[in-house]
């Protein structure tokens, strides 16, 4: 079943049937919340036919809000949801109520900075929390990201509501959003055991649905950008060219075939077709197994724990129990001798994915790689990596943005008000006491002043 190079129109044609086909099956969460923030419209579709609805009473409460409108007048050339937004200077709170219970949901936050006439959102600073965690901290667009900029975040929810409250850095601030998302994830998304890998440990532990999880990198293996419309929990996947390393020796492969997606295995929405039916493989050359390995890396924040989530599907090899290769997380052996076809059962093109807990290094880069075992075979295929994601787990305080917790953010900026009411009151008071001084002064002139002189005794006994 090896990898066939098909024609570009058979390619495209392919490519839509796949989507199409994607769209019938396509995921449906029991909560599936997406907000245009700032909108006076009740629906807005997106360029990947989603539907937002507008930020009304229903889901947003905040004393001081505006909504902003774009005045560029190029706005046609990015999504309509980045074509207003809301901007607040004091908490600005977004209630969602749920159906689906004890699950960790998705929520996205949409930033683009839109032109207007009250405020330069590059001066924006906040903070944002949700259900008990920290997402974002003393949060600032710079003027050099990439627009949009979507902060995506996986965080379980135990209560009947997912509540994300918006907090300006401080009493001078302000901050702004322009859409959000909140979608209820499938199970199978988030494991509860992993295999924690660092220089002296190599070992399953368990307990990890209790954590959040922060995307920071999702990569395409060997393929194409893989955007929402193309992915039934509505990602983006980037192609991997700016992460690889290394790559003498190394061949990207495309795979017409149909992925068979088993019960145990990985699902639809753990990794979408257009993710498995690519890949990078080293392949033997002149009949022997070559020395090397493919190696991608990515910068990490240093100081968190990460899951490191590798998608593998042998769309490559020519018959089952032929393909046998090493796995490798920050130069740490993390999987020896896998065995893809032990793993599926004996089947080709079916997926699987592995997830290693590792620290951040101290250097802030991660590495991933992939290369040939003692076992490998010649003439073969002798290592496949297919996708890469890696979560920020956030620390012991709750926190994907430092050491503070969200009880600790919003007593902050309770803080903040007292602070500026405190003067304020104090300066009322002066003013009453001020006042109430010269009223009684005016009320003791006038008791003891003397007589005119020209009063007569008469007038004086009446």
């Amino acid at each position: 079943m090896a990898a066939t190079k098909i024609s570009s129109s058979f390619t495209f044609s392919l490519y839509i049937f796949l989507s199409l086909l994607s769209l019938a099956s396509a995921f449906s969460p029991a909560d599936h919340y997406l907000i245009n923030c700032g909108s006076r419209a009740d629906e807005t579709l997106d360029p990947d036919h989603r539907v937002f609805a507008g930020d009304h009473s229903r889901f947003a409460s905040s004393t001081r809000s505006i909504r902003l409108e774009n005045a560029d007048s190029d706005r046609g050339s990015y999504s309509p949801i980045y074509h207003t937004a809301r901007a607040f200077n004091q908490p600005l709170h977004y209630t969602f109520w749920t159906k689906d219970r004890a699950t960790h949901h998705l929520v996205r936050l949409h930033f683009h900075p839109l032109r207007n006439e009250c405020n330069n959102l590059f001066e924006a600073e906040f903070h944002v929390v949700a259900n008990g965690f920290v997402l974002l901290r003393t949060f600032r667009i710079s003027e050099n990201d990439s627009f949009p900029v979507i902060k995506e975040f996986v965080i379980p929810v135990v209560s009947e509501k997912v509540e994300i409250r918006f907090i300006p850095s401080n009493k001078w601030k302000f901050g702004f959003v322009n859409a959000i998302e909140v979608i209820s994830a499938p199970q199978d998304l988030i494991a509860d055991v992993a295999q924690l890998v660092d220089s002296e440990r190599n070992e399953r532990i368990d307990g990890l649905l209790k954590n959040g999880f922060e995307t920071v990198h999702r990569v395409n293996v060997g393929g194409f950008k893989v955007t929402p419309f193309n992915d039934s929990l509505w990602r983006t996947w980037v192609t991997d060219d700016e992460y690889l390393k290394s790559d003498d020796g190394s061949e990207k492969i495309h795979f017409g075939g149909q992925i068979k997606y088993k019960s145990g295995g990985a699902s639809r929405e753990v990794g979408p077709d257009n993710v498995y039916n690519t890949a990078r493989v080293i392949k033997s050359l002149n009949g022997s197994v070559p020395n090397m390995n493919i190696t991608w890396t990515f910068q990490v924040e240093k100081g968190y724990r990460y899951m490191v989530r590798m998608h593998f599907c042998d769309i490559a090899s020519a018959a089952t129990n032929m393909l046998y290769f090493n796995v490798y997380v920050n130069g740490n052996l993390a999987y020896e001798n896998l065995d893809l076809s032990g793993i599926t059962y004996g089947l080709l093109a079916s997926p699987f994915y592995a997830d290693f807990v590792v620290n951040g290094e101290n250097s802030g880069v991660l590495a991933v790689s992939v290369g040939p075992s003692n076992t490998s075979l010649p003439r073969a295929v002798d290592a496949i990596l297919n996708g890469v994601e890696i979560w920020k787990m956030n620390n012991f305080m709750g926190s994907f943005d430092g050491e503070v917790c969200a009880d600790s953010i919003l007593r902050s900026w309770k803080r903040a008000r007292i602070d500026v009411l405190l003067p304020l009151v104090g300066a009322v008071v002066l003013l009453i006491t001020a006042s109430m001084l010269m009223l009684r002064r005016r009320n003791v002139s006038v008791g003891w002043s003397r007589l005119p002189t020209d009063v007569s005794e008469a007038n004086l006994k009446g």
